[in-house]
């Protein structure tokens, strides 16, 4: 039980109480969550040190612990969450980052090689990480971030101006712009963009009526992609191709069993010369990357 943990325990028993809620609360890897848990709220790794918590930090943990066996993602809680080589702020309200979504990063950062400063739109960008991991891989990128949820915003901008401050890259990161991706081309001019990269929300009806507990409490608006998950995929093809240079690409990520549908949709637009898909770190379709001919 979380009243179970005082102050005077060491962090290892601290560890072994809180493992054992998350175990009873149905949390996967209750392990590495109770472990991280205690690292958060004591500031030491409970398996490398001897030290005992202290008020204040046995304070810290039952909270945090209750929060987690009610399956509120370990990103909410830490309030930051690593992303390629950089952190992003993250909270209630934002879509957490995602190790697979590093990967349409990286494909989508490929896409810009040999060019000179060019002109990214990140549609649907949410905490900003494939628009701030653009501009970690291409430093002269002029990265636009388009969001329209005001919770996700407000990650966004924090993000903008501070996830890359270390890493050299002057603030903003991004230019965040508040705005409907079913709306905002019409603010583009044909053939402005070098890259259009997205991970919009893609969930079909079926997905959203079972959602594991942790992702349930993530925002409805960053994953409900409509009845078959195409929705948004449907618009951007379509509104936005035209936006793109001759040459230029658009990366979307997708979802493990949406390739066909992406190819069906990329197929009946005039623009596309050239669509690939590439695998994430488990071997699932990941990524779809669709350039414009010539």
């Amino acid at each position: 039980m979380v009243n179970e943990i005082q102050a005077g325990v060491p962090l290892r028993s601290a560890m072994r109480a809180v493992q054992a809620m998350l175990l009873a609360a149905g949390c996967p890897e209750p392990d590495v969550d109770a472990r991280e848990l205690v690292r958060l709220a004591a500031g030491q790794d409970p398996l490398l040190s001897e030290r005992v918590l202290t008020a204040p930090q046995a304070a810290q943990l039952q909270a945090d612990a209750a929060r987690r066996a009610a399956r509120t993602p370990l990103q909410y809680i830490e309030g930051h969450w690593p992303f390629l080589d950089f952190e992003l702020a993250v909270g209630e309200g934002v879509l957490c980052p995602r190790s697979d979504t590093e990967i349409v990063c990286e494909a989508a950062a490929e896409t810009l090689r040999g060019k000179q400063r060019p002109a990214v739109l990140d549609l649907c960008a949410g905490s900003g990480c494939l628009g701030i991991g653009l501009r970690r891989f291409c430093p002269d990128a002029q990265v636009t971030a388009l969001e329209k949820s005001p919770e996700a915003l407000y990650y966004l901008r924090q993000n903008a101006e501070k996830a890359l401050l270390e890493k050299g890259i002057a603030a903003p990161a991004v230019l965040v712009q508040e705005g409907d991706v079913f709306a905002f081309q019409a603010q583009l001019a044909p053939e402005s963009l070098d890259l259009i990269v997205s991970n919009p929300p893609y969930l079909t009806a079926e997905e959203m009526r079972h959602l594991q507990p942790e992702v349930a409490k993530e925002p409805a608006m960053a994953l409900d992609g409509g009845e078959d998950g195409g929705v948004f995929y449907r618009h951007i093809a379509a509104a936005y191709g035209e936006k793109l240079k001759k040459g230029g690409w658009m990366v979307l990520e997708i979802g493990c069993a949406q390739q066909a549908q992406l190819r069906e949709i990329l197929a009946a637009c005039s623009w596309t010369a050239r669509v690939e898909c590439r695998k994430d770190y488990g071997g699932n379709d990941r990524v779809i990357l669709a350039q414009r001919g010539m």
